[in-house]
């Protein structure tokens, strides 16, 4: 079974942060300090371009197992890509209704700009996140 792509690197949120759009940079400064104030640890770079909060190991029905971010992000140039865990399940229809302009996949919430959503439903929805997986690592 090949390893997981996505691991901590040693390389600098900082760093990251300067190779991209300035938009963006702003936008994940905003992200980041949500995140932040939610788990109370740093932020970290896993693979090349998500920036991550705090760490969970899982493992899956088929036995790849592995650990990622409890919260996690990316600024990408078309969206900011907001990654949850559990995915979209029934925990988050009264939030995605509130949310304002957003798309969602399995697991990926997209935001083309955080001034289209409102950060309080947001934050919301990534304290319910990290509280689901945080009981995994007390």
């Amino acid at each position: 079974m090949s390893d997981n792509k996505t691991q901590p690197t040693n390389i600098s949120v900082e760093t990251f942060l300067a190779s991209i759009d300035g938009r963006r940079v702003a936008e994940a400064k905003i992200i980041i300090d949500i995140m932040n104030r939610i788990t109370g640890k740093p932020a970290v770079m896993w693979g090349p371009s998500i920036i991550g909060f705090g760490s969970v190991h899982y493992t899956y029905d088929s036995g790849r197992e592995g650990d990622m971010p409890i919260l996690a992000f990316s600024p990408r140039k078309t969206a900011l890509t907001i990654y949850f865990m559990e995915g979209f399940s029934e925990r988050y229809v009264d939030e995605l209704q509130r949310l304002g302009t957003h798309k969602i996949s399995k697991a990926c919430l997209y935001v083309s700009k955080l001034s289209n959503i409102d950060l309080d439903v947001l934050t919301d929805m990534l304290e319910k996140s990290y509280h689901v997986y945080s009981k995994e690592i007390a």
